[in-house]
């Protein structure tokens, strides 16, 4: 188009005055907008024009020069290159964006349309092609410049925007990230935090759209994750670097958020004018620390700093006196980056008087050295001498090895070079071009390496594959640093992990934990960063009203149960055959209990029981050989054997109660101790009737006198102990008891008993051995004045009452134990009671039978019965 503007002169001068641009011409550029100066422009008066309005204030970041500096080496290296574009040269203008949305759109502009003068909708003079344009740390410059440059479908290289405020769904198709993808880098947050246990942590951002976005995303991660934000500190955009009053307000409101927080790691995200807040605020608190009169020196205030890979820990020149330290071991996602042979030679090389063209060294020589660069010959005192060089600047301020952002930039400007240069092997109207007088004149439209540039990957001069994929967004993951400082105020940002999106969700994140180094400020390494107390292994977490669920009261595990790791939320019960430690941190085996043979108190029943059935065993004899004494005859003497033998009987069996229970000993004992003591009752009760029918038929006519003999007796025995038969064989046809374990009835033990099977059954048999024994009782009481010579009436009711005496105090006895004491009581009074039987019946006869047998004789029974 023409330039026909009124009072424009093409070849004139443009009022319009852009302070910082380096232009290398050619016919086909590559554009570059950097923030690098943040300047300060008065608000808009309409008084004049725009463009002659003074700057306020400017302030220079040094670090980021590097940034243009690696799109200018790009450029150089690959006009070196003959197999790339070898009959072609590229060349490029790049701009400062200086932190404002004004002079963004003003560079913009001047990239499309300028040659010497600016003239929006012309181009004047020779006709160049932009092809590319890199540029945008933050996203809303990337936003303002494509509002631009996808009108005319230009390609835009972010090498630091991660919003998706630029991304070509939301309507710049135009637009490439030079970064992967923010998503990436989010759930590497959470992955960091969830891998430390990080659960109390704190948020800084700006207070824009992209730092409610990042926070509105990522809270809801680190919720699903279990994790809490503690505090949330937002930089308003309104505060200015000139305006200290905003400053000093921002400043001294942030200072008890971070101070008081028991948050010991904090995420920033944002940009790099975050770490000038920070570090301001650090300096507030290590100030405050060190006015304290609980503290005797400067105490230096230490937190993990997980810093996004939008974030370089770059100073204004301004902030030399800052102490890096302060950021001593923050983790930072970091874009990865490759060392580039020639790179660091090429800014050793640059010095301002054979810059030519090139318009930000000036400034960054005299803020970055501190001395003037004159143009004039005479030299003054602070003037620059020429020997200055790059890599003397602190770290903090410049380095020399390239950066992870100028690493995106230069594989930026080779996408553009390998674009053009696939279009022009495999273009049939660039092979035709190649024969014309000229070969450079190419006819090349920067809408035309769209297609080119997506999903196509190539190889960059180290031999790193780049590729962006479908969304235009780079292919990779992120490398994780740990920032070491050193005394000198230098630091080292160290690789000390990983984050691949293409390994398994379990493995995205890799760390190599000997390698961090913690800030020397936190008490711990690595440091714990909760809302409470960790609870210990025995408690479990119990939340607080009115608090976010990570912060909790710890609560001491129930019974039974355990807790055997640090804040859990639940007690956990241990298994059945396990039981509870006294810390209640560790389940141990329960122990088998039952009576054994091998302890004491087993030892003693056992020893009781064959003491008592020798005893039996001797009185019996005693009987036997004595068996045509008058004292035996007397009684009964079959009568006598039998219950003799019963007693022998009992005594044995409850040895059936001792040792570990098994399915013969379950069946046996109970049932073998109901019927014995069923026939040992029914004996006595043979015996009393038998005295007292005796009595009856010594009264002349009396009808019992055919009852009287050995028949009765029998008789009475045998339908007597066949009712308690019949009770056991239903029981065992029905309910038989088995061998069983309690697990729960004794704390730490586990019971091996026999289970009766049925508990009604059980007590039938005691029931009916309890009435047997209650008839004995009443009809020996009720006989036992009969004036008979062998009246046994007397013995037997004081037996029988002894005898009732153990069985009734066994019921509460019995069912107020546990384990193998309820074991212990049953044999207790199987022993008692058959032992109380065998002294009150049998020990009166053995004395005279023993040691008074001149009382054995018939004579004497006459006697003492008249």
């Amino acid at each position: 188009m023409a330039c026909k503007v009124p009072d424009r002169n093409c070849n004139g001068n443009d009022p319009v005055h852009i302070p910082h641009e380096w232009y290398q011409p050619s016919k086909i550029l590559t554009g570059g907008i950097f923030t690098h100066i943040f300047i300060l422009l008065p608000e808009l008066s309409f008084q004049m024009d725009p463009a002659e309005e003074e700057i306020s204030g400017q302030m220079m970041i040094p670090r980021f020069y590097q940034h243009i500096l690696a799109l200018a080496f790009a450029i150089h290296e690959i006009n070196g290159i003959p197999n790339i574009l070898p009959n072609a040269t590229l060349g490029f203008r790049i701009y400062d964006s200086y932190h404002n949305v004004r002079m963004t759109y003003r560079t913009t502009l001047d990239l499309l349309f300028k040659l010497h003068q600016f003239l929006p909708g012309y181009k004047c003079g020779i006709q160049t092609q932009l092809m590319g344009v890199i540029g945008g740390l933050r996203s809303d410059t990337c936003s303002q410049m494509a509002d631009i440059l996808s009108l005319y479908k230009i390609p835009q290289f972010s090498y630091g925007s991660f919003q998706p405020a630029a991304k070509d769904e939301t309507g710049f198709p135009s637009f490439y990230h030079m970064v992967p993808n923010e998503a990436i880098q989010y759930q590497g947050i959470v992955d960091l935090l969830v891998h430390f246990k990080w659960k109390w942590v704190g948020l800084m951002t700006f207070d824009d759209d992209g730092g409610e976005h990042f926070l509105q995303t990522i809270e809801a991660m680190l919720s699903k994750s279990g994790i809490c934000s503690a505090f949330t500190n937002k930089v308003p955009v309104t505060v200015r670097i000139f305006e200290m009053s905003d400053m000093n307000k921002y400043i001294m409101n942030s200072i008890p958020v971070f101070k008081d927080s028991k948050a010991n790691a904090v995420v920033i995200y944002g940009e790099n004018a975050n770490i000038g807040w920070l570090a301001a605020i650090l300096l507030g608190i290590n100030e405050s620390l060190a006015t304290d009169l609980q503290y005797n020196e400067k105490t230096s205030f230490g937190r993990v700093w997980i810093t996004t890979a939008q974030i370089d820990f770059a100073l204004f020149i301004l902030q030399r006196s800052w102490d890096i330290k302060m950021f001593h071991g923050a983790i930072s996602f970091t874009i990865p980056s490759n060392e580039i042979p020639g790179f660091q030679p090429f800014l050793q090389s640059l010095s301002p008087t054979q810059a030519k063209g090139n318009g930000f060294i000036k400034d960054f020589w005299e803020q970055a050295f501190d001395c003037l660069v004159s143009d004039s010959n005479v030299p003054t005192d602070d003037a620059c001498t020429g020997e200055e060089r790059l890599q003397n600047i602190p770290r903090q301020f410049f380095q020399l090895k390239m950066t992870g952002h100028s690493y995106s930039i230069y594989n930026a400007v080779y996408a553009v070079a390998h674009a053009l240069h696939v279009m022009y092997r495999t273009s049939s109207k660039f092979r035709k071009m190649e024969n014309r007088d000229k070969p450079n004149s190419w006819q090349v439209e920067p809408w035309q390496l769209h297609s080119l540039l997506r999903n196509s990957p190539f190889n960059n001069s180290v031999g790193d594959e780049v590729m962006l994929n479908e969304h235009g967004e780079l292919v990779g993951g992120f490398d994780i640093t740990n920032m070491v400082t050193f005394p000198n105020n230098s630091y080292a940002r160290v690789k000390v992990g990983r984050l691949d999106p293409q390994a398994p969700p379990d493995k995205m994140i890799t760390l190599n934990k000997e390698r961090l180094e913690w800030h020397r400020g936190l008490s711990q390494a690595p440091p714990l960063s909760l809302c409470n107390e960790q609870c210990y292994p025995g408690y479990s977490r119990k939340k607080k009203e009115g608090k976010k669920f990570c912060c909790y009261d710890c609560s001491p595990c129930p019974e039974e149960m355990i807790s055997n790791q640090k804040d859990l939320d639940y007690c956990t019960r241990c298994p059945e055959d396990h039981f509870p430690n006294h810390r209640k941190d560790e389940c141990i085996p329960k122990i088998q209990s039952f009576l054994s043979f091998e302890e004491p108190l087993g030892v003693t029943l056992a020893t009781l029981s064959l003491l008592f059935s020798l005893i039996t065993a001797l009185v019996l004899t005693v009987f036997i050989k004595q068996k045509e004494t008058p004292i035996v005859k007397a009684n009964n003497r079959s009568l006598t054997y039998l219950l003799l033998t019963s007693l022998l009987l009992s005594f044995l069996c409850s040895l059936l109660f001792i040792g570990q229970p098994n399915k013969v000993t379950c069946l046996l004992r109970q049932t073998a101790f109901g019927i014995i003591f069923s026939v040992a009752v029914s004996s006595i009760l043979a015996k009393t009737i038998t005295v007292v029918v005796a009595f009856m038929a010594s009264k002349p006519g009396n009808i019992f006198r055919k009852w009287v003999g050995k028949r009765l007796a029998h008789s009475i025995v045998l339908c007597s102990s066949l009712v308690q038969v019949g009770i056991c064989a239903v029981w065992l046809a029905s309910f038989p008891p088995f061998p069983d374990l309690d697990m729960h009835s004794v704390s730490g033990e586990i019971i091996v008993e026999c289970n009766e099977g049925s508990v009604t059954m059980f007590y039938c048999v005691l029931g009916y051995m309890g009435f047997q024994a209650t008839v004995s009782f009443t009809v020996a009481f009720l006989a036992r004045k009969l004036p008979d010579s062998s009246n046994e009436a007397k013995f037997i009711t004081f037996s029988m009452l002894v005898f009732c005496s153990v069985w009734v105090s066994f019921v509460p006895s019995y069912l107020s134990t546990k384990g193998k004491y309820m074991v212990a009581v049953e044999i207790f009074c199987i022993l008692s009671s058959g032992a109380g039987l065998l002294v009150c019946i049998f020990f009166p006869k053995c004395y005279i039978i023993v040691l008074r047998p001149d009382l054995n004789k018939k004579e004497q029974l006459i006697r003492r019965k008249h």
